[in-house]
């Protein structure tokens, strides 16, 4: 059988998380890890694997069938995904809600330039939440989206906190508000505000000598952070955090509450995710979409996709067939 190769751009926790969810596919095989950092110094699962400078990617072009780009939304992505899927056929997890639509069509354009396939915003959200709202707003025309996030470490609103003079460290979790998803299943499509549904907790180590009651007050103030939500903060210690937050729990809910026919009788869409390692589930889906992306390159086809618009089949191993036996 000949297996899917792929390549990796950027070795954080995401980079890593992908390199093991290869393990797990056969078809697949990891060919190269390429870095900004001194390849010398990163330690891979692998040691068969090389660590390779990014300045030596376009050697690469005849040995890697789909690139997944690891890096961060805020600046790595934006530049990145349009710059190498005019080389190779790529994935990224752009998370970015508002900036998507502008970095498919940069991304589209260069991907067309180079006729590869570029599968952006690849996760569980956007990705698999995304499919489900759509899928649900289709079937019921006639209802309201919720989306519930955690709980979860939000790594945005930790890194916020560990900016406050006095704090040395902290872990910040986004936690849905039970009350409101109890109603929200009710099918009763109630309005609820920002406050209503989401609480969120921070676990806070402070600097010896810290004003505690001052930090405190600056992370429930915090525009666009936490102004808007009731604020839970905890101060512990460093040992505590370390044996208590140092993993990177996730998950949420997507519900779609909607009616149908004359008697308006009442329907509810559910989709929902537990994960005990937010960065190795998102590593898996990339790596079921570089597997479709190499399908969609085979057959000809180029250009920026989203998972709108491949389908569902193609991020599987079975043939149609098998899938037809199996699962449907």
């Amino acid at each position: 059988m000949n297996k899917i190769k792929v390549g990796i751009v950027g070795y954080g926790n995401l980079g890593k998380g992908v390199e093991m969810a290869l393990e797990q596919n056969p078809d697949m095989e990891l060919r190269a890890v390429f870095t900004r950092r001194d390849p010398a110094t990163l330690v891979l699962k692998n040691k068969n694997i090389n660590a390779v400078h990014m300045k030596e990617i376009n050697n690469y072009k005849d040995e890697i069938d789909v690139m997944i780009l690891c890096g961060g939304s805020a600046t790595d992505l934006p530049e990145q995904t349009p710059l190498l899927a005019k080389m190779f056929n790529v994935v990224d997890s752009f998370d970015t809600h508002a900036k998507i639509p502008e970095h498919f069509s940069n991304v589209d354009k260069a991907a067309r330039e180079g006729k590869k396939v570029a599968a952006i915003s690849i996760g569980w959200d956007p990705g698999l939440f995304s499919i489900n709202r759509m899928m649900s707003q289709a079937i019921l025309p006639e209802g309201k989206d919720y989306t519930f996030w955690g709980r979860g470490v939000s790594q945005g609103h930790s890194d916020a906190i560990r900016r406050i003079k006095g704090v040395k460290n902290a872990v910040q979790y986004t936690i849905p508000i039970e009350k409101a998803i109890e109603e929200v299943r009710s099918g009763s499509n109630p309005d609820l505000t920002t406050r209503q549904k989401h609480l969120r907790e921070c676990f806070v180590v402070a600097e010896d000598g810290a004003d505690k009651d001052t930090i405190e007050k600056e992370i429930k103030t915090m525009p666009n952070y936490f102004a808007d939500y009731d604020t839970i903060v905890h101060f512990i210690s460093e040992e505590e955090l370390k044996e208590k937050h140092s993993t990177m729990p996730h998950g949420g809910f997507v519900i779609r509450s909607g009616q149908t026919g004359e008697n308006k009788n009442k329907h509810i869409i559910e989709f929902s995710l537990k994960l005990d390692s937010n960065p190795e589930f998102t590593a898996s889906v990339l790596v079921a979409y570089a597997r479709a992306v190499y399908k969609l390159h085979k057959e000809g086809q180029s250009g920026a996709k989203t998972v709108f618009d491949i389908p569902l089949a193609y991020l599987s191993p079975k043939s149609g067939e098998e899938l037809r036996k199996e699962l449907l």
